[in-house]
């Protein structure tokens, strides 16, 4: 058996901050290859934001010939930086057990999970002959740039025929107590960066330039004049915020030649992000010609409509706790985002309210209690 409490603490012992590994992945690999997994290193990309390090392990029952069900774990090594290291209580990668909790970066978010995955597995393979296949998908790339790690291993595994039918993401879902909340789909992400070019000149001479603050500001309130949608069954209200506006000016007699914003958009499955980038595009020229926008889609919404998968872990989620989850697509981006477009993806962990946070914690039992429900997962996904 393994222990997912010391897996964690060896994890959280790996400074894995994107894009380094620092030895994260190999503790999976050997606790994985131990028990029989067939393990493989996929490296992806180049610099700036590569190669990334990437793992992929397997194992398949004599039934796996015959058709056999194949559910995939999913997750990620790395971790966000540990920010002023001062306001720790504990060194954020010693992985040290205080008052019931693992402090250190990661333990959250999300290298709890990934130690009860493979807990999880060890028990499933110890209880009986395995029927059907179990992976796992390990990324090094999700706090990053999400470029060189989860897509483009997805088409790795379409290359060698190796789709799972379902996936468990483990994210930190969880609210108030370990299986209150799992979520069933996301938002999807855009950022968008305006630039709106004008006449640089002296203040007292307004005609003599063009002030690129004045058409910028209408660009921005027409923006967040619009109401995108009121929100649906599964998804709230899209929402638009203005994450930066830059002129760099620092004369006060001077028109400045350019000004610059940013905005993001989280939208729900109403929208597409084309359809609204185009809307910011349409926008902008209106006020502005001579501007520029450039878009970044992070990822679309999706949603995984309640049905057998959610059903599956919902299950052993009660069994193992009592709670019966809430249904939910709040929260950021995951890599949930890529997997969809191959087999039906849920996401659940435990609770998330310490992560990327100072002393980010996970408490030991909601540790070992992740392991027993993704241990009742796989019984009940891999059932003779």
């Amino acid at each position: 058996m393994i222990d997912p409490i010391t897996l964690t603490q060896q994890l959280i012992r790996c400074p894995s901050v994107t894009p380094a590994d620092e030895g994260a992945l190999g503790v999976l690999e050997s606790a994985l290859a131990g028990l029989g997994f067939t393990c493989t290193r996929l490296q992806f990309g180049h610099p700036p934001d590569g190669p990334i390090d990437n793992l992929f392990a397997t194992i398949a029952g004599a039934q796996q010939g015959l058709g056999g069900p194949h559910f995939a774990f999913a997750g990620h090594t790395d971790v966000v930086p540990v920010g002023d290291i001062a306001g720790w209580s504990e060194d954020p990668f010693a992985g040290e057990i205080r008052g019931g909790f693992i402090v250190g970066r990661g333990a959250a978010d999300m290298k709890g999970a990934l130690a009860a995955m493979v807990s999880a597995c060890a028990r499933h393979l110890a209880s009986g002959p395995l029927v059907g296949r179990i992976s796992l998908i390990i990324t090094g790339d999700e706090e990053g740039p999400a470029t060189f790690g989860t897509a483009p291993m997805l088409d790795w595994l379409e290359a060698n025929a190796l789709v799972p039918d379902m996936c468990l993401v483990g994210e930190p879902t969880s609210q108030a107590v370990l299986g209150d909340m799992m979520k069933i789909g996301r938002r999807g992400s855009l950022n968008a960066w305006i630039t709106v070019n004008g006449a640089q000149g002296h203040v007292a001479y307004p005609h003599r330039a063009a002030n690129p603050i004045t058409p910028l500001v209408a660009i921005l309130a027409e923006l967040r004049a619009r109401t995108l949608d009121e929100g649906n069954d599964w998804f709230q209200a899209s929402n638009l915020e203005i994450t930066d506006i830059s002129v760099g000016n620092p004369a006060t007699n001077l028109i400045p030649a350019q000004a610059r914003a940013r905005i993001n958009i989280r939208f729900n499955n109403q929208h597409s992000g084309a359809a609204l980038a185009d809307w910011i595009r349409a926008t902008v020229a209106a006020h502005a010609p001579s501007s520029h926008v450039e878009v970044k889609i992070s990822g679309e919404a999706f949603l995984t409509e309640p049905g057998a998968l959610s059903t599956l872990v919902a299950g052993a989620i009660h069994d193992v706790t009592g709670q019966t989850p809430e249904l939910s697509t709040t929260g950021g981006t995951s890599d949930a985002r890529f997997i969809r477009r191959l087999c039906p993806v849920v996401e659940f962990g435990v609770p998330g309210q310490s992560m990327h946070k100072v002393d980010e914690h996970a408490a030991v039992a909601d540790i070992a209690g992740l392991a027993a429900i993704y241990e009742a997962v796989l019984a009940r996904a891999l059932a003779g």
